[in-house]
């Protein structure tokens, strides 16, 4: 079971809006709503890893912090599933054929975010290993 540090319940709304281009009709959704605790329609655990800390401080520091949601496969009816802080996590969700859905994360997730990273520490950075003198690069041979 995930310790309350690292875990929180999230709950909100879908709305969808029609939308037309040229002569297609498409449907935008969207998620409403969004508020701490089990109140809404839909209702989904944000679980932290220490794996994803580096994703956590992109998504920090890159201007609007999101959150994303998995919501089924794409073009179906969105039936969320999952809910994350990590681009990474959402990315291979999309690779997956995945609908994602994204929001603003809210002030008060951010400060929460914030903490677990200062309590866990930063990502290690991942160093580039140091190449041999001309490993990888063509040899001039004489003849």
């Amino acid at each position: 079971m995930a310790s309350f540090d690292s875990r929180r319940t999230l709950s909100f709304d879908l709305t969808s809006e029609t939308l037309q281009i040229k002569e297609f009709r498409t449907t935008r959704w969207r998620i409403a709503d969004l508020s701490p605790g089990d109140a809404g329609p839909w209702v989904l655990d944000l679980q932290l890893f220490l794996t994803e800390r580096a994703a956590y401080r992109f998504n920090l520091t890159g201007g609007v912090p999101r959150l994303f949601v998995r919501c089924g496969q794409s073009g179906d009816t969105p039936k969320p599933s999952a809910i994350t802080a990590s681009q990474d996590v959402a990315a291979a969700w999309l690779d997956g054929e995945h609908q994602v859905l994204e929001v603003d994360m809210p002030l008060a997730l951010q400060v929460w975010l914030e903490s677990y990273l200062v309590r866990h520490g930063e990502a290690p950075e991942e160093g580039r290993k140091k190449k041999r003198k001309g490993a990888g690069r063509a040899r001039e041979q004489s003849l």
